[in-house]
């Protein structure tokens, strides 16, 4: 007997249920905002049913041995016992909540007993901290000392980020001891911050408020109290106006005007503040934003140029690692709250691009700025607007600036939670692909497991198996929500080998709505194609999916060892890369219109996948095109020196050769945004 498949495709899921015909309206498994705020179409599952597969595991499983995992000895004067979140005289800033904030989901995900230990002492320690006003956290200024962040104990900014660690503690254990321990704090706020408002003790605080106001809506969609709300208008009020920056001002438009990580964590405030007002600008604002930097400040790896203050896309600009994964998280947020594959499709762009690229294979070092077009990973005065001396761009525990090295680690663990979610009629969506599985409540709250099994984002199929564990012969109707990319023109579905017939679009939300059985299989295909985009200065990129492509480098990579007055602030050693291979190649411009892209860029792939693939020897995806060399653009201050990325003709142009690209997260030495000449 065949089922009724039902596929809707939904172009914008945000507020409020959908219809299913004559159903009864259900209770959601999973709860979303409560009344008057406004609904969600996606709801966060709780920490650790979400498991991450294949090489997603991997990954996880080198920050659980590196640099996550070992943060307390590698990093002792911050993530040790002096730390002053755990009642020492040490540090008492953001890096020691930094730490946790991504220790903590990766703990719980991989259901690391070791890791939680290491977590605990953090969440006792600030739990037991909280007075009877409602005020928690280290209290005590001392004096300063190299390395550590010793003032500011009260700033509200570190405690937006412990609150982020509470409220994933609560997600994965169930302590009821975190809900009063938050509604006591919240009622501080509320008290205190008409007298000392978010930006009091630093701009930090006033410019990250977006964090606070989603952990005081967070609260009250458990608890109903009304004072959350009165709060959470308070919280929009100081905090730095990032819808009119969005919409009215100019500061994506000219350099300097920001500071890159506060853009990172401010980009989701309207769309949070949005559930509580519900004015569209709010959600047009952020929107208005990517299309502007598109053209301005931004880059192809979906970041933009900035080191630290905003710059123009320049390719050898820098950019942060602590902007990738906090734009991330934004980008996580934003699409729970409003359903649009646009944010999902971004978010892959920072994850698939820029995060892997930024630390090292093993997760032992981190890169404090990175550029897309980097030729030289040297202790180099480069052009960066904010440098720490010449080691910015150094793979090191501390290189560049040390906040990174504690603010890294949420990103993997929380791009692995936001993969799946729970609808509010009742499903489960999959909106982020990465080879996992998750085990969740569905249709009248039956348990169901779904494990996606895939290669992506080298490849373009993802399997989907059901798996009913008590249920073996029952039949359970839900709806499956998948999302369609952008970027893919002709997607295929099938369901146990059978084509789906309706018609699939891109840029969508493809709704299968069904009675399921346990070993049930849906296969979604997305065709990758080969595009070019231009940025800066009319500079070509290759993408194809959701990747960007680089020039193939040999890399040498050299342990160097830091002089004795620089262990403190750049740590013990760092790693240098270099290359022999030339690098100083434009791309024809008969070789970029739509008629020859096909024939002029050739896709190869490997057969089967490394467990690790994001490196350059086990790329599992190559394009070989041609290019011609640019006999006068040369090094200068360890970038690439200053060239004219789009020119009709030149006579600095050399012979063609053969030269090869790799995904841009498997490379450390690239050319990413190349030159166009014709020969």
């Amino acid at each position: 007997m065949k089922h009724l498949i039902t596929i809707f495709f939904l172009t914008f899921l945000t507020m409020g249920s959908h219809s299913q015909g004559n159903k009864p309206e259900l209770s959601p498994n999973y709860p979303g905002n409560r009344a008057p705020l406004a609904s969600k179409t996606y709801i966060e599952l709780p920490v650790g049913t979400i498991r991450p597969q294949g090489w997603l595991k991997e990954q996880l499983n080198r920050m659980r041995t590196g640099m996550t995992g070992h943060l307390d000895s590698i990093y002792p004067q911050v993530a040790g016992q002096r730390n002053g979140w755990l009642g020492g005289d040490g540090d008492v800033w953001e890096r020691g909540p930094y730490w946790i904030d991504g220790l903590l989901p990766l703990a719980y995900i991989m259901n690391d007993a070791e890791l939680k230990k290491k977590v605990q002492p953090w969440i006792e320690w600030t739990l037991a901290s909280q007075k009877p006003n409602g005020y928690f956290g280290p209290d005590t200024d001392r004096e300063p000392e190299e390395g550590l962040q010793r003032n500011n104990a009260h700033d509200w900014w570190p405690k937006m980020v412990m609150l982020k660690v509470m409220q994933q503690y609560y997600s994965a254990t169930g302590d009821k001891r975190i809900i009063p321990f938050m509604t006591n704090y919240f009622k501080y706020q509320l008290k205190e911050l008409p007298n000392t408002p978010l930006g009091n003790w630093t701009f930090w605080g006033e410019q990250r408020g977006g964090d606070n106001l989603m952990m005081a809506y967070w609260l009250y969609n458990i608890t109903g109290d009304p004072f959350l709300l009165e709060l959470g208008e308070l919280i929009h009020e100081q905090t730095f106006n990032w819808t009119d920056v969005f919409l009215r001002q100019d500061h994506l438009s000219r350099q300097h005007s920001l500071h890159c990580v506060n853009l990172g964590q401010g980009f989701k405030e309207p769309a949070i503040y949005f559930q509580q007002n519900q004015n569209p600008e709010l959600l047009e604002a952020v929107k208005k934003a990517v299309r502007d930097m598109r053209n301005t400040i931004g880059l192809p790896i979906g970041l933009w140029a900035g080191d630290e203050l905003l710059r123009f896309g320049n390719p050898v600009q820098g950019s942060e690692l602590c902007t990738a994964v906090e734009m991330m998280y934004s980008l996580e947020s934003i699409l729970q709250v409003t359903g649009d594959v646009q944010w999902a499709d971004h978010l892959e762009k920072i994850a698939y691009n820029a995060l892997p690229t930024q630390t090292t294979d093993d997760f032992d070092a981190r890169q404090y700025y990175q550029q897309v077009n980097q030729v030289k990973v040297s202790r180099d005065m480069r052009n960066f607007v904010t440098p720490h001396h010449d080691t910015d761009n150094l793979f090191g525990e501390l290189t560049g600036y040390p906040c990174c090295t504690s603010n890294m680690h949420q990103g993997w663990p929380k791009f692995t939670q936001n993969l799946w979610y729970a609808t509010n009629d009742n499903g489960i969506a999959a909106l982020v692909y990465a080879p996992s599985e998750v085990s969740a409540r569905v249709g009248n709250g039956q348990l169901i497991t779904v494990k996606e099994s895939t290669q992506y984002p080298f490849e373009e199929t993802i399997a989907f198996t059901f798996d009913f564990p008590d249920r073996e012969e029952e039949e359970i109707e839900f709806p499956f929500h998948l999302r369609i990319p952008r970027w893919c023109k002709n997607p295929v579905i099938t369901i146990n080998g059978e084509g789906v017939t309706a018609e699939t679009r891109q840029g969508e939300i493809a709704r299968i709505d069904r009675a399921w059985k346990s070993n049930d299989k849906v296969v979604l295909r997305l065709p990758m194609e080969v595009s070019i985009s231009r940025w800066y200065d009319g500079g070509a990129a290759v993408e194809r999916g959701p990747l960007l492509y680089a020039l193939k480098m040999n890399e040498n990579w050299q342990k160097k060892t830091t002089e004795p007055h620089e262990t403190k602030r750049y740590g013990k050693w760092y790693y240098q890369v270099t290359s022999d291979s030339p690098w100083n190649y434009a791309l024809p411009i008969r070789n970029l219109s739509k008629e020859n892209v096909g024939k002029a860029f050739v896709v190869e792939t490997k057969n089967r996948a490394s467990d690790y693939p994001w490196t350059l020897q086990d790329a599992p995806v190559t394009i070989r095109t041609t290019g011609l060399r640019l006999p006068g653009w040369k090094e200068y201050n360890g970038s690439a020196g200053p060239v004219p990325y789009f020119t009709q003709q030149g006579e600095d142009v050399g012979g063609e050769e053969n030269i090869e690209l790799i995904p841009y997260g498997c490379s450390t030495l690239r050319i990413a945004v190349f030159p166009v000449r014709n020969k």
